[in-house]
């Protein structure tokens, strides 16, 4: 039970397959790899091998048009136009090729030195969704163990009040945990909890450092529209020095698993005692 001014889980998210919308759990079990069953999937691009992501929004913002789902064994990817496929049935790739237009293969474990192309969003946002844009390589989850698709570490949280300050939709921004706060609170201290360890149900985990963001939290998700002041407005209240890569405009942060557990929606999320 949780009183009015503490912090707590308001919500649950997995992603199962890279750069699609995912589904929101009332339960996350929390391993050191991050949340069971998070970015477990990734389409990989047939002609160049590398991971699909909508942060290139060129080639893969179609990705969000599509929603994955874990149902028992099996993860399960609705399509736009409403019919679902399997990894692993005759037609997944096909069917995957034709809503991003270009040949893809499903890929169940992260091969060594993955990675992706991050097209620089604010060109993205300036030129447009199909102008050619600098796009560095991203290699992925060199933070996390194991063999998921994360873009660097095992869990990425945000706050209700960064949220409520920005002014959108937890799901653009596809955090594992949502921190519901107090009315009041500040937005953006999640920039605050580098090195500190929080325990979340019978997990702990340590913050890493702000969350970067790219232009994905800008793009149409599912049946909701363009959001270009998700990343606008972090770019002009909110740019951290973050992860070595120079200042960027953050929301939220990443996360390590110091222990292992499980998290329930409603769960304190408190400073460990250390």
């Amino acid at each position: 039970m949780t009183t009015g001014d503490q912090l707590h889980v308001g919500s649950l998210h997995r992603y199962p397959v890279k750069s699609m919308l995912g589904e929101a759990l009332p339960t996350l079990v929390v391993s050191y790899e991050g949340a069971e069953g998070d970015r477990r999937l990734a389409l990989i691009d047939a002609e160049t091998g590398r991971v699909a992501s909508a942060k290139q929004a060129r080639l893969w913002r179609n990705l969000l048009r599509c929603t994955a789902r874990i149902d028992g064994e099996r993860v399960r990817v609705r399509l736009p136009d409403g019919t679902e496929v399997s990894p692993g049935e005759d037609d997944f790739d096909d069917a995957l090729s034709a809503v991003v237009a270009r040949p893809v293969r499903v890929a169940t474990r992260r091969p060594a030195g993955a990675s992706l192309e991050r097209a620089d969003p604010e060109q993205v946002l300036d030129r447009g969704l199909d102008a050619v844009v600098d796009a560095p390589l991203l290699e992925l989850g060199e933070a996390t163990p194991g063999d998921s698709f994360v873009d660097l570490a095992p869990l990425h949280v945000i706050t209700t009040a960064t949220l409520e300050r920005i002014g959108t939709e937890a799901l653009r921004y596809r955090p594992n945990i949502v921190v519901a706060t107090p009315p009041g609170y500040p937005a953006y201290t999640e920039n605050d909890w580098t090195e500190r360890t929080f325990a979340v149900g019978s997990a702990q985990i340590k913050g890493m450092g702000a969350t970067p963001r790219c232009v994905i939290p800008t793009l149409e998700h599912g049946d909701l529209g363009r959001a270009t002041h998700a990343l606008r407005t972090p770019a002009a209240e909110n740019l951290v020095d973050s992860f070595g890569l120079g200042r960027l405009p953050c929301a939220g942060a990443y996360f390590e698993v110091v222990s292992e557990g499980v998290v329930n929606a409603g769960d304190p999320f408190s400073q460990a005692l250390t």
